[in-house]
């Protein structure tokens, strides 16, 4: 009789581990809403659907110029990058990295950071910007984020 009973409860139990998988993968899937990606990849959209704007812009974010630092903890300690980005029509246009640090590791990575840092973010959308590792430097990268969520503060409120 336990092997009737399995027999006949097996398509449901099948049944219902397929739909669990369907809602599993529906709810992992993109939908074009211009969300960001972990290696700062291309954006697609970048309107807002918030109905803020700024002025000169078609989405949230006002041109200009915006500076901020980052900080993030590195094996020698806690270190510090300047950011500054200018903004125009919600995507990047420039950026230029202030260095701050004084141990010789952090030095090099901050440097090759900011030497790789323009080919990842000039050109995208303010918040498609995903960046992880630059140059082989993913702790300075830590820093960058930090200091962009600031400036995506002041631009979004100037």
């Amino acid at each position: 009789m336990p092997t009737s009973s399995f027999a006949r409860s097996r398509p449901l139990v099948l049944g219902l581990a397929g739909l669990g998988l369907v809602g599993a993968l529906a709810g992992c899937s993109t939908s074009g809403s211009g969300g960001s990606d972990a290696a700062g990849g291309s954006s697609s959209g970048g309107s807002s659907s918030d109905g803020s704007s700024g002025s000169g812009s078609s989405g949230p974010y006002r041109d200009g110029t915006y500076t901020a630092d980052g900080s993030y903890t590195a094996p020698s300690g806690e270190e510090t990058i300047t950011v500054t980005l200018t903004i125009a029509d919600d995507k990047v246009t420039d950026v230029k990295i202030g260095k701050h640090a004084t141990d010789p590791n952090a030095v090099h990575y901050q440097t090759d950071f900011a030497d790789g840092i323009a080919s990842q973010v000039v050109g995208k959308d303010v918040d498609a910007l995903g960046v992880s590792r630059v140059s082989g430097s993913s702790l300075t990268s830590g820093g960058f984020r930090k200091a962009l969520e600031s400036i995506k503060q002041k631009a979004a409120d100037s």
